[in-house]
């Protein structure tokens, strides 16, 4: 349920804190609360391992959040998700298990965990309300990440509905933007398919191979759209159920390809290779939620992945500049 003016969590003055704020969703998160009066808090991966709990307990109780988003996290997609499941398994867990329990100890004011929406069932019913959480078997290529995200969730449910804590979690769909990865083992599909089209044009390559049939359906949200919804959430939103975001919109993987090529000026063949796992058949979650209490994304794929693409070239231009790989995220 929305919450009412009386219970508005007014992000000015507050101490916060994005876990994770250099990774893709972070800096998105970090970016979008600079005009909101707060004062950020920030540690890095090399000062704090968030996958032990004695040091992130420690650096909490030294600074003291009032406001926590965590979308610190181990990602990639489906070739690092089915090769490291131990890893994405443990890491995520781990992040979930300790932001979490310490910001009960501490009494933090407000939680946002961050999850994914990988955690629905593989054959839910489209678009997928947040009520087919648990109604059926995963995806088997990135479960272990799945499993990590359903348990921080769930943690992050217990603490509000055992204690009164102003926990919750958002559950965006699928994601781009500025800072994403385009490394070629890690990466998901949409800087993976402009990474593969621009050297495919580079080279005078006159096929550009996808993996699988083409037919899956994704939802896409600009990663500043995300941002923009988490802080609509946490200001105007009361758990404990978890609430989706998402554009309410959603392009086949043959489509998303034929789009990047027109965006990359890519004009060879696109081979789709069926031989390869395709993933969920589709994957759109249902905003209705969110919708009603008055939220909207602004930007269209189009754009966005314009954009993107524009990032890109520039950042080869300076290889320092690189989106981190998916270790990186925390």
């Amino acid at each position: 349920m929305a919450e009412s003016d009386n219970h508005h969590f007014d992000l000015q003055g507050k101490r916060v804190w994005v876990a994770g704020h250099s990774g893709m969703v972070g800096s998105a998160l970090t970016r979008r609360l600079q005009s909101e009066g707060c004062e950020l808090l920030e540690v890095t991966h090399e000062e704090l391992d968030l996958t032990r709990q004695l040091e992130t307990e420690e650096w909490m109780a030294s600074a003291r959040p009032d406001a926590i988003f965590i979308a610190a996290a181990k990602v990639g997609g489906i070739i690092a998700n089915s090769t490291y499941p131990a890893e994405f398994l443990y890491d995520n867990t781990m992040i979930a298990m300790n932001i979490i329990h310490s910001a009960h100890r501490l009494g933090v004011q407000k939680l946002l965990w961050l999850g994914s929406s990988c955690i629905f069932p593989k054959f839910a019913d489209q678009p997928i309300q947040e009520s087919s959480l648990l109604t059926g078997a995963l995806e088997p290529t990135n479960e272990a990440y799945a499993v990590a995200k359903i348990a921080g969730l769930k943690l992050a449910e217990a603490y509000a509905r055992e204690y009164g804590q102003n926990f919750l979690t958002a559950m965006p769909t699928s994601l781009y933007g500025p800072n994403d990865n385009f490394d070629p083992q890690n990466s998901h599909v949409l800087p993976a398919l402009i990474r593969k089209m621009h050297e495919a044009k580079v080279s005078g390559s006159p096929t550009v191979v996808v993996w699988g049939t083409g037919t899956p359906k994704r939802e896409f949200l600009h990663v500043d759209d995300l941002a923009d919804a988490c802080v609509f959430v946490m200001e105007k939103y009361v758990g404990p159920e978890f609430i989706n975001i998402g554009s309410g919109h959603e392009i086949s993987i043959h489509d998303a390809a034929i789009l990047i090529a027109k965006i990359v000026d890519y004009d060879g063949s696109i081979i789709f290779d069926a031989s390869r796992p395709d993933g969920t058949p589709r994957k759109l979650v249902d905003p209705t939620r969110l919708q009603s209490m008055g939220w909207r994304p602004s930007i269209d794929l189009e754009t966005g992945l314009s954009d993107l693409y524009m990032r890109w070239q520039q950042s080869m231009l300076t290889p320092n500049n690189i989106a981190p790989t998916a270790t990186a995220a925390r």
